[in-house]
């Protein structure tokens, strides 16, 4: 499968946040990630959809909204609206609520034509995903605790990307957390394909060959 970055512009400046989108994209990158996290499923806060409305202007790679909030369901629309390509949410938000809010908040995210995914955090079986990866586009797995950019990648996750691919032999596989030049061909190997990396990119003096070397060029 195709290698695809996606760096995360929560290690970009946000005071130049237009401008760090449009060097992304001539740099190389795949995919935009962005993370939303809302002071409550995660500590600190970042952005919400006005944020994604505003950068859309500025490149034509794909949004990936990554959602760590409580009660995902009353943001979809928001984010959609947007300008969202795919759109993410938390298996252990949505357990919070109910058995089934997974399943029904992967649904509402596909009814407004954009792709969906789960996550899950890296205390957290991947095989509790399993049965809801028919419905998603991308499985995220976390290999950090979520909240703050900059950790180092934990490698009990190696084995569960291991897991995930068996699983499916054609579903795309992210990874966020501590992915650096490195890790990523460990990662890679696994069978992830799709690499979010934030510090290891924007803190490269040169972006486009570090987004080449993170995809094993």
């Amino acid at each position: 499968m195709a290698i695809k970055i996606a760096p995360s512009i929560l290690s970009a400046d946000f005071s130049e946040m237009g401008a760090a989108v449009k060097k992304l994209e001539k740099s190389g990158a795949d995919m935009i990630h962005c993370d939303v996290m809302d002071g409550s499923f995660v500590q600190p806060i970042t952005f919400g959809a006005q944020m994604v409305k505003s950068i859309r202007p500025f490149t034509g790679l794909p949004l990936d909204v990554h959602l760590m909030i409580e009660h995902p369901q009353t943001q979809i629309k928001f984010f959609a609206d947007a300008g969202a390509d795919i759109i993410t949410v938390h298996y252990g938000a949505c357990k919070k609520i109910s058995e089934s809010y997974l399943k029904d908040t992967l649904q509402l995210i596909k009814s407004y034509g954009v792709k969906c995914g789960a996550v899950v955090n890296p205390d957290v079986p991947v095989e509790e995903i399993f049965p809801v990866f028919p419905l998603c586009d991308m499985v995220l797995l976390m290999s950090v605790f979520p909240g703050y950019g900059g950790q180092k990648y934990i490698p009990s996750v190696t084995e569960k990307i291991k897991k995930a691919r068996a699983f499916d032999r054609n579903i795309d596989i992210e990874i966020d957390g501590g992915v650096t030049e490195q890790n990523c061909a460990e990662i890679i190997a696994a069978g992830a394909n799709v690499l979010v990396a934030g510090s290891t990119v924007f803190n490269s003096t040169d972006m486009a060959l570090t987004i080449k070397r993170l995809r094993g060029i």
